[in-house]
């Protein structure tokens, strides 16, 4: 059976869009989701306890094509997970509202999982927005992964898998929230693809959560989820994950990471946390550079 918009009333695909308070660039997200190739999907705004009067007028007027579900401020990882809960789909894409895919993201998103079912999920490149500009291309190295967090917030996931980790972790709303949700993944064994192409629009903000972050707590975050998964962080454990991963593609030469380690075992938290300022802010200026030599 079918809606009045012609799509299946049980979707294939759930996009989730979390909303606190931020209604500038909603439309514009919403827009994206309608203008996709592959069309059987539902939409479903999360509105995290909004309190801002015109954010919370805005939302009265999504449409019926869109399922606008309410609760208390939770925070994003919170509303994501009701987003996932209330999904109706087999695959789930979570979208904040400030960003926006490119009209054939489901369509490609879907064909790879289906083309490699033993992948968990799926991501593409992005192509920077507003207080940035320039392409940042991704691959999946796991390895890496548990360095820096080379994986989009933004991924094209089966839901069932977010049950079986248990979704995002809900005490995580600092951000990173998607990090460690995503290194969960790996830990587990459900390991992502990416779509070689600038699908996902990604809007920079010097407001925006990332921006607001100072690279000190994203230190400490990221400390935090050493503690949390202490298992994978044993240099046997490290070592291993290297050697299985060390033929995939990845960013930077791998090696370096147990540098990176070391540093982090041996060094006064200062000098480390300067040091990892150094490196993330290193990582994305020549990723954005490469991928821009290349497409000239």
């Amino acid at each position: 059976m079918k809606d009045s918009h012609g799509r299946s009333q049980t979707p294939v695909i759930s996009v989730i869009l979390p909303c606190y308070n931020a209604h500038a660039y909603l439309g514009r997200a919403l827009d994206s989701i309608r203008a996709q190739t592959f069309r059987d999907f539902e939409i479903i705004v999360i509105n995290d306890g909004s309190t801002n009067p015109d954010t919370l007028a805005y939302l009265q007027t999504l449409g019926d094509d869109v399922r606008l579900v309410c609760q208390e401020n939770l925070g994003l990882p919170g509303a994501r997970n009701t987003g996932f809960r209330e999904a109706l789909g087999a695959y789930v894409l979570p979208l904040d509202c400030d960003d926006w895919i490119e009209p054939t993201f489901l369509a490609k998103a879907i064909a790879l999982l289906e083309a490699d079912p033993d992948r968990a999920y799926a991501f593409a490149h992005i192509a920077l927005e507003g207080n940035e500009a320039g392409v940042l291309r991704k691959t999946y190295n796991f390895f890496e992964q548990l360095f820096l967090n080379h994986v989009p917030y933004c991924i094209f996931i089966r839901k069932q898998i977010w049950q079986q980790v248990g979704g995002y972790d809900e005490s995580m709303r600092r951000g990173c929230e998607d990090w460690e949700f995503n290194l969960r993944l790996g830990i587990s064994g459900f390991y992502g693809l990416a779509v070689p192409e600038p699908l996902f629009h990604y809007h920079v903000s010097t407001t925006g959560m990332l921006q607001s972050l100072t690279s000190n707590l994203y230190a400490e975050i990221w400390s935090g989820i050493q503690e949390k998964h202490k298992g994978s962080y044993s240099l046997g454990s490290l070592t291993r994950a290297w050697v299985k991963w060390r033929r995939a593609p990845c960013n930077r030469s791998l090696p370096l990471y147990f540098i990176y380690y070391l540093a982090y075992l041996a060094l006064p938290r200062s000098i480390f946390m300067a040091l990892y300022r150094r490196l993330l802010s290193f990582s994305r200026a020549t990723r954005i550079r490469a991928a821009a030599n290349s497409n000239g």
